[in-house]
């Protein structure tokens, strides 16, 4: 079949196997090869043994590909994913973990995975068993999950995350993937109850869940590390991100690493803003990305996940000095982007936009291509007029 590229909303309906592979391969070319001056060489002492819940796409998945060919890991990905079929695609997070999977094993290092609810019991129980057999311990447990929808193991009920304001409506300029005139958007605020239940998926609940089942069964090494990821970002965001639903279950992902800790060495990593295919759905941020991503190329310090994650190995979790993190505790891999510098060159751009107008001095076509090749589009030596099977990455 031919698979063409579909996106409603800023949401992309379809992936291409072929563009998949491409954007794995890239990132694993570039963990193996020199870096340049910006990022530091790998760490004498890096985790063996790396559990990834999450790690097909986005954060996830370059941590999985940095720890594994970076640094030699054997891994084991946790993630829900759609199989093709002969005429429908898969989620780009399927072809993803064949592909790293392909490639792990040309190198030698073992790499498995558990597809299925990772919120469920079911699935911890099969990966705790997994991990047992298999890696005996693990070093490092990465939480990276982004859902809609989490059922509570223990209850059955069904719980869905939002993203909205709370307290009174919101609204801001924005702009869609595909077109660069800016929008005002509004946004309602959320229920007392939307915010609960936005806790119950995105908050710290299921980390701590996975993080008892591991130790319960003796399969946390001694030093063993875990961390999950949050993001605060520049004011004109907070109404729809660090102050609304998300926020709060970060909050609520965050209080529960200083939980974790009594266990674990355990951080909230705060990242950069990036494409994702959870980032490019929240309002107003793809506006505020493609003039952060203009300014930051402008200065060559834009980021990708991989390089982000590089960081976090090299310069925090693994560089062998105590881990820098915030009052919070925290660690800040949002430093480069949070520089004064980078913000009020970002905030003067944003004064420029009009509603109606065509956006200025942002790089929306940079924005779209980092999304479009998650899910295996915008390469341009792929020929996407051929006839592929979905079935075959």
């Amino acid at each position: 079949m031919v698979i063409t590229r579909k996106v409603l909303r800023n949401v992309s309906l379809t992936a291409h196997p072929l563009g998949c592979r491409r954007h794995v391969e890239d990132q694993i070319v570039w963990v193996k090869n020199p870096k340049g001056s910006l990022y530091s060489p790998v760490p004498e002492k890096m985790p063996a043994r790396v559990l990834v819940i999450g790690g097909s796409t986005g954060y996830g998945l370059s941590s999985r590909i940095v720890a594994a060919f970076g640094g030699g890991a054997d891994t084991i990905n946790v993630s829900f994913e759609r199989e093709p079929g002969e005429k429908k695609t898969a989620t780009p997070g399927w072809y993803n973990t064949k592909v790293f999977e392909e490639h792990a094993r040309k190198s030698n290092l073992r790499a498995f995975s558990v597809f299925g609810d990772a919120f469920s019991d079911e699935v911890k129980e099969r990966t705790a068993d997994l991990i047992e057999k298999e890696f005996g311990q693990v070093d490092l447990i990465v939480y990276s999950l982004a859902s809609p929808v989490r059922i509570d193991p223990k209850t059955g009920a069904t719980y869905r995350s939002v993203l909205k304001p709370i307290g009174k409506p919101y609204s801001a300029l924005s702009v869609n993937l595909d077109d660069p005139t800016i929008t005002k958007e509004t946004i309602e605020p959320a229920t007392a109850e939307q915010t609960e239940e936005t806790v119950k998926v995105m908050g710290g609940e299921d980390w701590k869940l996975w993080i008892d089942l591991l130790d319960g069964r003796n399969l946390l090494a001694e030093g063993a590390v875990t961390v999950a990821f949050s993001y605060i970002g520049p004011e004109m965001t907070y109404p729809v991100y660090r102050e609304g639903t998300i926020g709060k279950a970060k909050e609520d992902l965050e209080k529960t690493a200083g939980v974790l800790s009594k266990t674990l060495r355990a951080y909230v990593s705060v990242n950069k803003a990036l494409v994702t295919r959870a980032s490019a759905v929240i309002p107003v941020v793809p506006l505020y990305m493609a003039l952060l991503y203009a300014v930051m190329s402008e200065q060559g310090i834009h980021e990708q996940c991989t390089e982000q994650i590089w960081r976090l190995f090299t310069d925090r979790l693994y560089a062998g000095t105590p881990v820098p993190t915030d009052k919070a505790g925290r660690i800040r891999l949002d430093d480069w982007e949070m520089d004064p510098l980078i913000q009020a060159a970002v905030q003067r751009r944003w004064d420029m936009q009009r509603e109606g107008k065509p956006l200025k001095g942002g790089n929306l076509a940079l924005v779209r291509q980092e999304y479009d090749r998650i899910h295996g589009f915008g390469y341009k030596e792929i020929d996407y007029e051929a006839d592929v099977d979905p079935r075959v990455v």
